[in-house]
């Protein structure tokens, strides 16, 4: 297995999208009995998830609703395996609803927070709705972070590897993130680290690596130790 060390970064929507599809499309996934097994525990794992936290899901949506004008749920197209977008599922932290070309990501003391909203994102807690995508078969348990497709254009055109991410389902947590690689990636080279690990992901990943890596981001959400905010 190679380190992470050793994985590097290679030097109109519906055509980016048609560029990505075609380019995810060539990359061959290896064991197919492998990445079963992976589908199958992440549907299983999501139905039980929300099943088991439904009433506490209700409760963040009541204090979403009761703390700021708008809807429970924020709905924004992000690409999916092979270049295929889809519309993940959050909590509404924001008092915007950005998606489309340019979107803006969140800052220290971002003023477009909301009060309920400022915990949900620094406990992670809106990203729980994300279940409902694993569950849809548009996202896995464990993956690369699927970012706005604004940003996947942006830095598909400055990170020649970029695009080998959408090798595979993207996920509500992954590699690059339980090695501190999240948040807001102000500079280019902020990105380019977070693509070498997942990049790193894709070409070590098994089963056994997924459940640490969400073993790790649940010790991680406890500590609180994330640049989320």
């Amino acid at each position: 297995m190679t380190t992470p060390s050793q994985a590097t970064a290679s030097s109109s929507s519906q055509a980016d999208h048609a560029a990505v599809a075609g380019f995810g499309g060539g990359l061959a996934v290896a064991g197919v009995g492998r990445v079963d097994a992976k589908v199958a525990l992440d549907f299983a794992a999501a139905l039980f998830g929300l099943v088991m936290i439904a009433p506490f899901l209700i409760i963040v949506a009541v204090a979403i609703v009761l703390d700021s004008k708008g809807p429970v749920f924020f709905r924004q197209t992000r690409t999916g395996i092979d270049g295929k977008p889809f519309k993940i599922f959050k909590f509404r932290t924001m008092r915007v609803q950005e998606d489309g070309h340019v979107v803006t990501q969140a800052k220290v003391g971002d003023s477009r927070v909301t009060r309920v909203g400022r915990f949900l994102r620094k406990t992670s807690i809106d990203e729980l709705p994300q279940l409902i995508n694993v569950l849809r078969g548009e996202m896995s348990l464990v993956g690369p972070r699927p970012h706005a497709l604004a940003h996947d254009q942006l830095y598909g055109r400055e990170i020649p590897a970029y695009k080998e991410r959408f090798a595979v389902r993207p996920g509500l947590t992954g590699w690059a993130q339980v090695q501190g690689s999240r948040g807001e990636t102000p500079t280019t080279a902020d990105m380019e680290r977070r693509i070498t690990l997942d990049l790193w992901y894709i070409e070590n990943r098994s089963l056994l690596l997924d459940i640490q890596i969400i073993l790790r981001t649940v010790w991680t959400e406890i500590a609180r130790k994330t640049n989320a905010y």
